[in-house]
């Protein structure tokens, strides 16, 4: 191998020695899961060359035995794992091996989550898992050339991993990539073939690719007069090489089923104990081995952040985040997806949607309700821990998938007037089966807060009458509402939207009564509604309140209040709203307040008493000083 002049010195960002202190101290539970992490890539860049080959042969370069192997220098205390895939150019050596000084802090931490990045598409895409190897070697070096180019177009990249990389131009005679660790005198156990042979069998036998290692040969020798012939050296295969979801799941234990989780999710714990494998057959077949993890990645909710299942067509790697076959709102969702409907020789556009993916999606979806719904009956405290994690995600189904939203339903959680504290344990059937006699609706609240929901005016009747409430005070919220309008055939209704309708949970008597109200009180919401003009759209007497004075209320065809803050905070234009305002006759204020002649302090508490429904409802003020100064002058006359 000759090195050419044409060197260059590359520094990391500043920070990149604590994060690479914190890969070899902090991220993985043991340091042996260096091995896993690069014998991963390995099988990858094998993976990718096969699916490249299917349109450009020439790219095996007449070798087609794709493999790993694992090569140990015991007296220059290296171990170097080679392999014969895709390989990588000068290029994309600095843009995958340098991914911490492109991508910083943020990219870091992507990997970290298990998500891949935007260019996980790219050949020979290196994660965080490579720079585990700083974990056991105090130099990595990585001599590397693409399949399809010629021998002097190698490179070699090499760090101590203290801040800065070499890369070098290198005559590389196969293609592929090595990967050469330079060992730290107390790790010196991995160059144990014993040691070696232990850590594959234990994280790599799902991998399809061979993994190798050089097993000595014998020599002749003398036994009882009699010679034995000696064998030679030969590589010997490691691994079982058996694709983990091609096996019957009766033959896989739950701990194969947890490494391969961390193989082909990118993840450093174990998922949720929830998978599910399935073999179909018929009008299509394909083999589905889908998972649950156990914690969301910091980017769960960037909604353009590639998701999805890694998709094989007979064991032949396509490519690693399949969209299609997995809706956003199940994003979280990590696997493997072998189809035999695919057709080998078709490029990469046969993902776009059509019959075939549109049906496999349903599939699969359909297949991960069914699990989710399974643990929610089985494991209780399991479920409230998934529902922690991905809860708000897994909301955003019944507006893209309408076919499966009552399926949704079942699985969604809220807390609710009957419950303590702002645990989300109450399902929709739990609340159905809780329903009083005589109601017929499903009552829900959605607010800024936990503590806004619970509090607000809009439940006083509620609480009265001891009708139970769902408490939602989400973002997501109001826009699972939207699209979330009956469930059991029972309507949702909101509590601060049009006119309360408690059907037979009101007696004839207090119907009755409310009419009396309205009609005493004519007058007053008259002189109300002139006080305010335009602020409001009407005003009435409530039905609602008990106990305060007065309440916004949204008509059945207005935009809310949680709406139109989800709106803003998406940067949509918001036309201008307005609201009802209603009076609780009863009240002490509102009945001062019909005693008031004065008409320029008749106004000032008709705003105060609209002000503060404003601001218990939608949890602030557009001119919070005029609020304070108009209470600080009505006090001063009291």
């Amino acid at each position: 191998m000759t090195q050419s002049v044409h060197a260059e010195t590359h520094g990391f960002q500043t920070e990149v020695k604590q994060l690479l202190s914190l890969m070899a101290h902090s991220l993985y539970s043991n340091k042996e899961v260096f091995l896993r992490e690069l014998i991963s890539n390995a099988s990858d860049a094998a993976d990718k060359l096969r699916f490249k080959a299917l349109s450009d042969a020439s790219l095996f370069e007449n070798d087609g035995q794709l493999r790993v192997r694992l090569v140990v220098d015991k007296e220059n205390k290296t171990l170097t794992i080679s392999d014969n895939g895709i390989g990588m150019t000068r290029d994309q050596v600095i843009e995958h091996l340098g991914t911490i000084a492109k991508s910083g802090t943020a990219e870091f931490f992507k990997h970290l989550s298990g998500d891949q990045g935007k260019d996980s598409q790219l050949i020979g895409q290196f994660g965080v898992g490579f720079y585990s190897a700083f974990i056991v070697a105090d130099k990595v070096t990585v001599i590397s050339r693409a399949a399809g180019t010629e021998p002097g177009q190698g490179v070699q990249w090499e760090s101590e991993g203290e801040g800065s990389f070499t890369v070098a131009d290198v005559t590389k005679e196969g293609r592929g990539t090595d990967v050469i660790l330079h060992l730290r005198a107390e790790e010196e156990e991995f160059l144990d073939d014993w040691r070696l042979r232990s850590v594959v069998a234990k994280y790599s036998d799902h991998i399809s690719v061979p993994v190798e290692m050089y097993k000595e040969g014998t020599p002749d020798r003398e036994e009882d007069g009699e010679t034995i012939v000696g064998t030679p050296g030969e590589w010997e295969q490691v691994n079982r090489a058996t694709a983990l979801w091609t096996r019957n799941p009766k033959d896989i234990k739950d701990e194969e089923y947890q490494e391969f989780y961390k193989h082909v999710a990118h993840d450093f714990e174990d998922p949720l104990l929830l998978w599910g494998h399935n073999r179909v057959e018929g009008a299509q077949e394909y083999t589905s081995l889908l998972y649950i993890p156990a914690r969301a990645p910091f980017d769960l909710y960037n909604r353009e952040q590639k998701h999805g299942l890694k998709l094989y067509v007979q064991r032949v790697f396509i490519m690693d985040d399949a969209e299609q076959f997995m809706p956003t709102y199940l994003r979280f969702v990590k696997g493997v997806l072998d189809s035999n409907d695919l057709p080998l020789n078709v490029s990469r556009e046969i993902l776009q949607d059509n019959k075939v993916t549109a049906s496999l999606r349903k599939a699969c979806s359909k297949r991960v309700l069914t699990m989710l719904n399974k643990l929610a009956k089985d494991d209780s405290e399991k479920y409230a821990k998934f529902w922690s994690e991905f809860g708000n995600v897994l909301k955003e189904g019944p507006a893209e998938d309408y076919a499966n939203r009552e399926e949704i339903a079942k699985l969604l959680r809220f807390a609710s007037t009957a419950g303590e504290g702002e645990a989300q344990t109450v399902s929709l059937e739990d609340y159905v089966g809780r329903m009083k006699e005589g109601q017929q609706k499903i009552y829900y609240i959605t607010a800024d807060s936990y503590a806004a929901a619970k509090n607000s005016p809009h439940l006083e009747i509620f609480r009265k009458k001891g009708v139970e409430v769902l408490l939602m005070w989400e973002r997501v919220d109001e826009w699972l509402m939207s699209h979330l309008t009956e469930f059991d055939g029972k309507q949702l209704v909101s509590v601060t939207r049009g006119e309360l309708d408690l059907g037979e949970l009101e007696d004839e008597a207090s119907k009755q009564a409310q009419e009396e109200a309205e009609k005493a009180n004519a007058g007053l919401v008259a002189r109300v509604k002139q006080s305010l003009a335009d602020a409001v759209k009407e005003v009435r007497v409530t039905h609602r309140l008990t106990d305060s004075p007065s309440c916004i209320v949204t008509d059945d065809h207005g935009m809310s209040t949680q709406m139109i803050k989800l709106m803003r905070a998406a940067g949509q234009p918001v036309p201008e709203q307005k609201y009802i305002l209603e009076l609780n006759p009863d009240h002490a204020l509102v009945k001062k307040l019909d005693t008031i002649e004065d008409e320029a302090l008749f106004g000032e508490w008709v705003s105060l008493l609209h002000e503060q429904a404003q601001l218990a409802e939608q949890g602030g003020l557009n001119d919070p000083a005029s609020f304070v100064s108009r209470i600080n002058r009505l006090l001063l006359q009291a």
